[in-house]
């Protein structure tokens, strides 16, 4: 058994289920890439010796980059991805902009793609399988009467089908690809949600 700590990288990871899910895998001893456009102001997760910090917006390729770069020359290697980085707002389907539809597809789906490939690159490169896991979101299946949110979904149900193909693609290769949906859960991004 290796006795080199497992290296994960965490998108969104400044707040809510990203901070959280930074500081679970601190605690079973991985060393994580922490990443969103302003974690190094996060309130919630700090650099450390097992937690390396990088800013940007996860939708362009150059943030993407940056995030493996670090994890290669801080912890030489990447074992676990966990596609944590999202933006979710509602309005009527007719209300929704070309603006807003692009900064859903920038976030949700560019932001998915970019660092997905490469960290599927590296890990083949490695050899040694490794572990994708993308939060979607269970309103993509399960619509809610009151709750006009059909756009963001398309991101939300895209991230599903892709995972269900990625799993397929790399199995062989011992790559692991999963997808979790959350409900709402009380976080930032949440606010303004009513809780029933």
């Amino acid at each position: 058994m290796s006795l080199e700590r497992k290296v994960a990288l965490v998108t969104g990871a400044s707040q809510g289920i990203g901070a959280g899910i930074v500081k679970a895998f601190v605690q079973r001893g991985f060393d994580v890439v922490a990443s969103s456009r302003k974690v190094t102001r996060s309130a919630e997760v700090a650099a450390s010796d097992h937690v390396a910090l990088v800013d940007g917006d996860i939708g362009q390729p150059a943030t993407a980059a940056r995030v493996v770069e670090v994890a290669l020359s801080r912890f030489h290697s990447i074992d676990v991805l966990v596609n944590n980085a999202g933006i979710f707002f509602t309005r009527h389907f007719t209300d929704y902009t070309a603006d807003d539809f692009r900064s859903l597809v920038s976030t949700n789906l560019e932001g998915f793609l970019y660092l997905t490939q490469l960290a599927v690159k590296q890990m083949l490169a490695q050899g040694a399988g490794g572990s994708i896991v993308t939060i979607t979101a269970a309103l993509a299946r399960n619509p809610i009467r009151g709750v006009p949110a059909a756009v963001p979904m398309i991101t939300k149900g895209g991230l599903e089908t892709v995972t269900q193909h990625l799993a397929m693609e790399y199995a062989r290769d011992g790559i692991r690809v999963n997808a979790v949906a959350p409900g709402a859960v009380q976080t930032p991004l949440h606010r303004g949600t009513p809780k029933e």
